[in-house]
């Protein structure tokens, strides 16, 4: 009988899965690749086929997220319908997304209590999978672009910007936290009520 063959990129998927689990539930320098592995039920060794350290394992499972958020903000940056449609196109996915990954939420929490969250030092050059502060830069700069597009369109108030952007991020961020620490936050259906607080709040003031 011949040998059943493997679908390595299904087998890399599930390993991945399960290191997320396992980071999410234990804690990232609490996690193993031994813990990994009994996870996804295969062979410590096995591991090591497809990833060679518990970094590489973080970094992959970190860089998936980042190209669905790259896919959202491709859609929000691309013109057409008005800016202010597209911010909020741009909210509900973001919502929907991170609704999706509680256990990648709760890893990224982890890293920052712990700093891995931060870009590395000369001593320390491997202290984050990925810089997160570029990756809110890049969301900053994004949402500031569609502010000001929108304050021309006559949609938002003219002269939004950086500031602004920082809000809009901070609801979001905000309200996963909440939802993490106490999961009777609905923070799934929270995407119109962001919308509303951040966009209907910015919206041009009445004259006189």
């Amino acid at each position: 009988m011949a040998p059943k063959r493997v679908d390595r990129a299904a087998r890399r998927e599930d390993i991945l899965d399960a290191a997320v689990r396992v980071f999410a539930r234990r804690g990232f320098a609490a996690t193993r690749i031994e813990d990994v592995a009994a996870e996804a039920a295969i062979a410590k060794g096995s591991v090591y086929l497809y990833f060679d350290s518990r970094d590489a394992l973080l970094r992959a499972a970190f860089e998936r997220v980042a190209a669905r958020s790259e896919r959202l903000a491709a859609a929000a940056a691309r013109p057409g319908a008005p800016a202010v449609e597209r911010l909020a196109g741009m909210i509900r996915g973001a919502v929907a997304m991170l609704a999706a990954e509680p256990d990648l939420a709760r890893i990224m929490v982890d890293l920052w209590s712990t700093g891995r969250a931060r870009p590395g030092t000369p001593a320390e050059p491997a202290a984050a999978p990925l810089d997160l502060a570029e990756v809110y830069r890049g969301y900053r700069s994004l949402i500031a672009g569609l502010l000001a597009e929108a304050g021309r369109e006559g949609d938002l108030r003219p002269g939004l910007g950086g500031p602004e952007a920082t809000v809009v991020v901070a609801a979001i961020e905000g309200a996963l936290v909440q939802w993490l620490v106490d999961p009777e936050v609905p923070f799934a259906d929270l995407a119109e009520p962001i919308v509303a607080t951040c966009l209907d709040g910015l919206r041009p003031r009445p004259a006189g």
